[in-house]
């Protein structure tokens, strides 16, 4: 029983975190995508909703509303990635992830915008 209990609190951890509550009163999805298209994310990263560029580096962030974690480190919770969108190296400094040029009003709508890319 002493050897489960580390694998049962690591299957805890990897739960399926999709049911808790992702939306952000206010928030414009459609002006989360023109800033995701203004600042360039998909030099970067593969977005659905966006033609060009497909970018691989930080990889694709189709069905980003069926994850649990942000960048495989943090809880997948509004707030939290509203200020990774904004600001990742103030949360890790050794991501890749630049700091972005925008607002924390558009930071929420790129979020929002994020939450609505399930998997199919």
């Amino acid at each position: 029983m002493i050897l489960l209990m580390p694998i049962l609190a690591l299957l805890a951890a990897c739960a399926d975190k999709r049911e808790q509550p992702r939306a952000f009163t206010g928030a414009d999805t459609s002006a989360g995508l023109a800033t995701i298209k203004r600042v360039g994310c998909a030099a970067c990263h593969r977005i659905p909703g966006v033609d060009w560029p497909k970018g691989t580096v930080g990889g694709s962030l189709d069905g980003f509303a069926d994850r649990s974690m942000i960048a495989g480190r943090f809880p997948n919770q509004p707030h939290t990635l509203a200020v990774w969108i904004r600001n990742a190296p103030s949360m890790s400094a050794t991501t890749g992830m630049p700091a972005m040029p925008i607002t924390p009003t558009e930071a929420r709508d790129v979020a929002a915008y994020l939450y609505t890319l399930e998997d199919d």
